[in-house]
């Protein structure tokens, strides 16, 4: 099935993204006259279509960019995007803002399905500042450079280079020395860029405070709880978050920890043994290459469902994938939703491990969720909060598992790739609430130094467990070991929402479990919803809690403890 993107009804099929042509557009939708409330639903519409057309443009030169960071055309290519257009919209898209709330007819919308999208306008006027259009340019310049510095880092073993991505698949070879040789490579080329990450975060927070005082914030975490729509918790409810994964989930991993290093015969864990399989096995290789990582992942879902399966396959005959790993493509993984085609792209930087069959049916939920929100009315019904599209990407690599026999076709060798996802389940779940808390910390302490970020690193770390690890001899790289994370960079306070819906999987795998047809109807019920009802109602459709109680918490960690228990048998 070769994709189309939808019919275009205001728009002309062969529009040039370039301002000349943008601004009539914007200003016909500024102008036009609404006399009823058929004409107001017409006017959203065509505004609709004309956001869908620039987002796709958009993803296409960040996606072209990601794929190859060292190709000038194709930073220039985003960096025109983002210092020519956007800045020349946003006054305008304030307006349309505006003429919307304003418009005598809005009060004769369906309340019941505009009021998610409606109370979002509202925000978006409150937090609208003239003077912040320059720095919202400058910040997306600045944050892309990040992907150039940590694009271009590689390192040479064996007399072979290799991507930060491909190297650390050392770290799971069962000779420690290997192991340690491979760790200490890819700290030492990380840190010989430490002092640029610095200067560069330096740069950003310095941005980013400034555009939070000029929205009339104290500072920018509290901007940011505001732009991303977060009204459904407050920051007193993560840092509650924070201190019940402290109580009911570090001391789990601590006890692991001191049983792998018994069984790793170790006086100590240092960062290289974290890997390793502890039942001295080699590691696990699920498929042999990209092409094989979505033959097999497209199976998989085929077997949980057909309609899951149909939309990789969909996606690899229209070439929506690019997931080896190679020098001087950007690091991490996204899926990136195409607005008019109604399809996404998935990019990672696979090195043929199995956490690439994580990140693979992680991506893929969320291609999943892409799908499923295409034909929602409006472009902005399908822009769903990180809270639910991260429920949508975490749940699947929970109930796909039972399907993993595609990967594994030894049983036992099925049962150590499900123990190894369920306890990097739990893994997930501090490392969020560092990641999170430190935020918190640099953005409520905005005049902080390097020095001071860096002890405050090391501090909220240490709480959270140190990964677990003795880190003897290797301070300095555990007080940089923030600059690995993309989202501190590039996504500001996106975080802790993988933490709330890690919790929500857990609840979605628990009720798949107990009735897997119920569940997975759910599942898609609640996905299908995009971003027309409020977190909690999602949720509710999905058949869980939004809830992230230390009460809670405990209960679904119980609940991974008993399945991990089950896989030891």
């Amino acid at each position: 099935m070769i994709l189309q993107k939808a019919q275009r009804n205001y728009l002309s099929e062969n529009i040039n993204i370039d301002w000349d042509t943008l601004e009539p557009i914007l200003n016909e939708l500024l102008n036009r006259k609404i006399n009823s409330v058929i004409e107001l639903e017409k006017w959203l519409k065509d505004k609709s279509e004309v956001e869908a057309a620039l987002e796709e443009d958009f993803a296409w030169r960040y996606i072209k960019m990601s794929c190859d960071t060292a190709n000038d055309d194709l930073v220039k290519s985003f960096q025109y995007f983002a210092t020519e257009i956007e800045p020349k919209i946003a006054p305008i898209a304030n307006e349309l803002n505006k003429k919307l709330i304003d418009c005598d007819y809005v009060k004769e919308l369906n309340q019941e399905k505009y009021f998610v999208y409606l109370r979002a306008i509202k925000k978006s006027l409150e937090l609208f500042r003239e003077k912040n259009i320059p720095l919202q340019t400058e910040l997306q310049v600045e944050q892309q450079k990040y992907q150039g510095i940590t694009g271009a880092m590689s390192v040479t073993l064996n007399g072979q280079e290799y991507t930060l991505e491909q190297a650390a698949n050392f770290l799971k070879d069962l000779n420690r020395n290997v192991r340690q040789e491979a760790w200490e490579s890819i700290t030492e080329r990380r840190l010989h860029d430490k002092d640029a990450l610095n200067d560069l975060f330096n740069k950003l927070k310095t941005l980013r405070h400034q555009v939070a005082v000029n929205a009339d914030f104290d500072n920018f975490r509290d901007y940011m709880f505001a732009a991303l729509g977060r009204f459904d918790y407050t920051a007193k409810d993560c840092f509650d978050f924070h201190d019940a994964i402290e109580k009911e989930v570090v001391p789990l991993l601590s006890a692991q920890a001191e049983e792998r290093k018994t069984l790793l015969k170790l006086q100590e864990l240092k960062p290289w043994d974290t890997e390793v399989d502890t039942s001295g096995k080699n590691p696990l290789k699920p498929f042999n290459n990209g092409e094989e990582l979505i033959e097999k992942s497209t199976k998989c879902f085929n077997k949980l469902d057909a309609y899951l399966g149909s939309r990789l396959e969909i996606m690899k005959a229209n070439g929506l994938f690019d997931v080896e790993s190679r020098k001087g493509k950007a690091p991490g993984g996204y899926n990136y939703p195409l607005a008019e085609t109604g399809a996404p792209f998935i990019f990672m930087n696979s090195a043929n491990s199995f956490r690439d069959l994580t990140t693979m049916v992680h991506e893929g939920g969320h291609a999943v969720h892409t799908f499923l929100t295409a034909d929602l009315e409006l472009n902005d019904f399908k822009h769903c909060p990180s809270e639910v599209a991260e429920l949508a990407s975490m749940s699947m690599e929970l109930i796909s598992m039972d399907h993993w026999d595609e990967f594994f076709k030894d049983p036992e060798e099925l049962k150590r790739a499900k123990r190894y996802q369920l306890r990097d389940v739990l893994k997930t779940l501090p490392w969020v609430a560092v990641v999170d808390a430190f935020q918190h910390w640099i953005y409520t302490n905005p005049t902080h130094t390097t020095a001071e970020r860096t002890k405050a690193w090391t501090e909220i770390f240490n709480r959270f467990g140190a990964n677990f690890v003795d880190w003897t001899d290797h301070q300095e790289a555990l007080e940089n070991l923030w600059q690995k994370q993309l989202h501190i960079f590039e996504v500001p306070f996106y975080y802790i929402e993988y933490a709330i819906a890690q919790l929500g999987a857990i609840a979605m795998w628990k009720n798949y479990k107990q009735n897997p047809e119920k569940g997975l109807a759910n599942y898609i019920a609640a996905l299908k919803l995009g971003y027309t009802k409020n977190i909690k109602e999602i949720y509710k459709t999905a058949g869980i809690e939004f809830n992230f109680s230390a009460t809670y918490i405990k209960e679904l960690m119980d609940f991974v403890k008993l399945e991990l228990e089950k896989l030891e048998d």
